[in-house]
């Protein structure tokens, strides 16, 4: 059986340790290999590495960073379909989907490319008597990232583009549920002409992540994963002094009013509903229909669009989404089908017992719809991540812009609607950090930054854009002065002032 080893140093490094966590082919329901679990003793080897190298690394100048940056855009354009079948044999994403997840994570190591802007700092001339002032950003050193399994090459992309570009050295500790992705994108790094050291993918569980957030040397942390993890994560790394960003989980609502175009919005609460097998923390879970006519003949359409959808394998072309990740979590999936059921919502369309022929044992799941949901069930409550669509039903605008605003989360929400003023109104009131019109994933564009409010993010700076550029370096200011010579000035024991 194929082992997933840690990559450090440039190199692939046998995990010491003993201990080994399964890889399944989603597919088949089997295990397809096993991925070595990090020792302390791995974890300190690959900081030590990255301390090393981020020293040279820091000291380059921003240009030759952006250049490793492109040379690595146009590998994994080139090894787009390579890495596309193999995060889709771990994952179980159907290859499109696959493919998006690469590409969007490449955007972000595009918005990297431009790193010499992006570190510019600012200048004033004549602050004060021949005394000028400048700022300047500067990497914090080694940082890490701990990713979450649903975006095995985009999250980590958004995490170490920015932070490498800015001249520090990464840790990235991936899912272990799909790891292989992570090294090869770390191995094409290294083509690119990263120096060794400066990227390392050390694969662990929860004492792993333990382990990173306490290790003196690692400067930052960013997380992804679920709200619980997310908060433990926040907490434990600033209790060790550590900068960190941790995005937790969802609940993403979408509003159709009355004169929304109802095929138009069916296709994109479908797509945004079910794509990747709703395994996406922006999917769309919630949808909120105003008016009982709006949710009647949404609810008509939707059953017709739902029932039309093909499950497949992951290379099935035609398949719109493929299996869960793994039989516990399509366990889990089925207990909140069972608990909805049980809390009194009607389960319009049941996806437990969908067998796909010749992959019986894989983990598939078909699409569920319920209606008539509620604020107070726990399926409204908390976070699904599988292939369930729930309709809960509003009277007014205002009752649909409650719902998300009161939410314990705010990921994203989307509103369907032809009112421009309506839609004003929604996005600069919603309580959410991500909103979209008509645009039912709102993951914002590379160049801007994505996170979410209340229990969707913990820290202060969001992924990526802008925010990513500060999360991972700190500002050193510099007052400086010139003297011409001449008499010698007075002391002064009065704090300095520009007058």
């Amino acid at each position: 059986m194929r082992n997933i080893e840690h990559f450090i140093g440039g190199q692939s490094v046998v995990g010491t340790s003993g201990h080994y966590g399964e890889v399944f082919d989603p597919n088949k329901g089997q295990v397809q290999a096993r991925v070595s679990l990090a020792s302390a003793s791995e974890l300190d080897r690959a900081v030590a590495n990255a301390a090393e190298a981020q020293k040279g690394w820091a000291q380059a100048n921003p240009q030759r960073r952006a250049r490793v940056m492109f040379e690595f855009k146009r590998l994994l354009e080139a090894h787009m379909d390579e890495l596309a079948h193999l995060l889709s044999s771990e994952h179980g994403k159907v290859i499109a989907d696959s493919k998006g997840d690469l590409q969007r994570g490449l955007e972000v190591i595009e918005f990297a490319c431009g790193i010499p802007h992006l570190l510019k700092g600012e200048y004033t001339q004549g602050a004060g008597p021949g005394i000028d002032v400048y700022s300047a950003r500067q990497a914090l050193g080694v940082v890490a990232g701990i990713t979450p399994f649903n975006f095995p090459a985009m999250i980590p992309m958004w995490m170490f583009g920015p932070a490498i570009a800015c001249g520090n050295a990464f840790i990235l500790k991936p899912s272990e549920r799909d790891p292989s992705v992570s090294v090869r994108l770390a191995e094409l790094m290294i083509e690119a002409g990263l120096p060794p050291g400066v990227l390392n993918v050390v694969h662990g569980d929860k004492d792993t992540v333990e382990a990173i957030l306490k290790h003196p040397t690692i400067k930052a942390v960013s997380f992804v994963g679920s709200s619980d993890i997310a908060q433990s994560v926040y907490s434990l790394g600033a209790q060790h002094g550590k900068r960190v960003q941790a995005m937790g989980g969802a609940k993403n609502h979408g509003i159709v009013l009355a004169d929304a175009d109802l095929d138009q919005t069916v296709a994109d609460l479908v797509g945004a509903a079910y794509g990747s097998a709703g395994e996406r923390c922006m999917a769309l879970p919630v949808v909120v229909p105003v008016g009982k006519e709006t949710a009647e003949a949404l609810r008509e359409k939707l059953v017709a669009a739902v029932k039309d959808l093909r499950i497949g394998v992951s290379t099935d072309p035609q398949a719109h989404f493929g299996p869960l990740i793994n039989a516990a979590h399509r366990a889990k999936v089925e207990t909140y089908l069972q608990i909805g059921v049980d809390e009194g919502a009607e389960l319009v369309l049941d996806g437990r017992g969908f067998s796909l022929p010749g992959h019986e044992q894989g983990f598939f799941l078909g699409p569920s719809l319920f209606d008539h949901v509620t604020a107070e069930m726990k399926t409204y409550r908390e976070e699904i991540f599988g292939p369930v669509l729930q309709i809960v039903r509003a009277d007014t605008f205002e009752e649909a812009l409650e719902l998300p605003s009161k939410h314990q989360y705010g990921n994203g929400v989307a509103i369907f609607t032809r009112n421009g003023d309506a839609a004003r109104e929604f996005a600069d009131r919603v309580e959410v950090g991500m909103v979209g019109i008509n645009v039912p994933i709102p993951v914002p564009v590379a160049y801007h930054s994505f996170g979410g409010w209340k229990r969707s993010g913990f820290g202060d700076l969001n992924q990526y854009g802008m925010d990513g550029v500060r999360f991972y370096t700190r500002t050193k200011t510099v007052t400086q002065r010139w003297p011409k010579g001449g008499p010698v000035s007075d002391q002064s024991f009065v704090i300095p002032t520009m007058r």
